[in-house]
């Protein structure tokens, strides 16, 4: 793709784990509303369960996750104790017993948490839902903490799926991000995890980080497959100093231009293909014997706050200070700061602080976004038929593909929208045609590529 056009569509989209989007949540949602909706949920509803664990013991500059910096357990042990009373909060507001098929520790770091609390956490939940036997228990896991005792006591609570973060392998990025994990120590973490029966893994990396090269990006890919996950993440570095101030720590002038990031994501993406793994989506790659590859063939693959998911629970209850669930009437967020998240919970009332009511609108164009995404197509004719809406509404956000089209970004074919191979990279470009939100919230997303 030429420079010109990469420049052209360097622009800042949202990543659609979510529509509507984060920063167009309002108060109108809040603990009551939550509470009713709770209560309206059928009780055969299969759920998801997500945990914000919101602690790290050192703060890594390209963070953009909510986390608060602590050298001491005594914090996480009350905000431990908080959680499982918000577990109890949310259980009793529920019309009954409800089935939890995934559950998914994020952070911060829920390495973290010691081993004894994932015991305790996983027999509170076990007390008040019924995880089901093949349920997927996964969390996300720093190498630079775990210890071979810590992977043997998240085996004795049934996790069996483990996300590595890595970032980068080259020790002058790591300096530069301030987070030194060398290799020797992820690849020890991912042995320990397969000898104690936690074999599904899953590895984040990172191209756009300061002082990275494709020279360095071939390297990084290389030494990844060597670890051989099921499941790989890659992710562009969003530099958003004006919304994480830690980020003002990493010079700009280290960082590569809109051209050497497109250089690097094309890089990588080629020789992950190479290596066999099938690509999913705009940023994701999973193994060709992985449910995720599977899911994308018969067009059941997902996307929710964790990125592409093999999930199809119309519900994921969140809990943790600032974590977001979603219903089918909306979307949830907890408070933040911390100190009002424990308030609201040892005052007996759901601690959710804003969300959104989705309307039938935002249910049509959440599909059709949804389905651009995860098959890079989608028929508006049969999305507009299935939520009884006149695709003709949907005439000005087909016009505003017309450039993307022109650039053999996307094709549109009576109302089929398909987005090229060539176009992937793109995908929430096309994808955003169809937000009615976008322009009032451009400045807080990340760049497209």
């Amino acid at each position: 793709m030429s420079t010109d056009l990469i420049n052209k569509y360097d622009l800042r989209v949202p990543r659609y784990t979510s529509y509507p989007t984060a920063p167009h949540f309002s108060d109108q949602v809040n603990g009551q509303v939550y509470k009713t909706w709770l209560s309206e949920l059928p009780p055969d509803t299969e759920l998801s369960l997500y945990f914000h664990i919101p602690f790290c013991d050192e703060m890594c500059w390209f963070c953009g996750c909510y986390t608060k910096i602590v050298k001491r357990y005594d914090p996480v042990k009350e905000y431990l104790d908080a959680l499982l009373a918000e577990i109890d909060l949310v259980a009793d507001a529920l019309p009954g017993r409800f089935t939890a098929k995934h559950l998914h520790w994020g952070g911060g770091s829920p390495t973290m948490l010691k081993g004894e609390d994932w015991l305790a956490i996983m027999t509170k939940l076990r007390e008040r839902f019924d995880v089901a036997d093949d349920a997927e228990i996964a969390v996300e896991l720093d190498p630079r903490t775990a210890t071979e005792d810590y992977v043997r006591e998240l085996e004795l609570a049934g996790v069996n799926r483990a996300s590595i973060g890595v970032q980068s392998y080259e020790p002058k990025v790591q300096e530069a991000i301030n987070r030194i994990q060398p290799y020797e120590t992820t690849k020890q973490v991912i042995e320990w995890l397969r000898a104690h029966n936690i074999t599904r893994i899953n590895m984040d990396l990172m191209y756009g980080l300061p002082y990275q090269d494709t020279d360095e990006i071939e390297r990084m890919i290389d030494m990844t497959v060597e670890l051989q996950p099921n499941r790989i993440a890659l992710f562009g570095y969003a530099h958003v100093p004006w919304m994480k101030s830690h980020q003002k720590l990493i010079k700009e002038e280290t960082l590569p231009d809109a051209a050497e990031r497109w250089q690097q994501f094309t890089l990588a993406v080629e020789r992950l293909k190479e290596r066999g793994y099938v690509q999913i989506g705009f940023d994701h790659f999973a193994h060709p014997d992985d449910p995720m590859a599977n899911a994308v063939e018969t067009g059941e693959l997902h996307r929710n706050f964790q990125g592409y998911t093999t999930d199809t629970a119309p519900a994921m209850l969140a809990f943790g200070a600032s974590a977001i669930g979603y219903l089918p009437q909306g979307y949830v967020q907890n408070e933040l700061p911390l100190k009002a998240y424990r308030q609201a919970i040892y005052s007996g009332i759901l601690p959710a602080a804003k969300g959104i009511a989705l309307s039938a609108d935002d249910k049509l164009r959440r599909d059709i976004i949804e389905r651009i995404m995860c098959d890079l197509t989608v028929d508006l004719g049969e999305a507009c038929a299935a939520h009884g809406i006149d695709v003709a509404t949907l005439d000005k956000d087909v016009e505003k593909l017309a450039p993307l089209s022109a650039d053999g970004i996307c094709t549109v074919d009576g109302h089929r929208i398909t987005v090229s191979e060539d176009g992937r990279p793109f995908i929430r470009l096309v994808a955003s045609a169809f937000d009615a939100y976008l322009e009032s919230g451009q400045g807080r997303h990340s760049k497209a590529v």
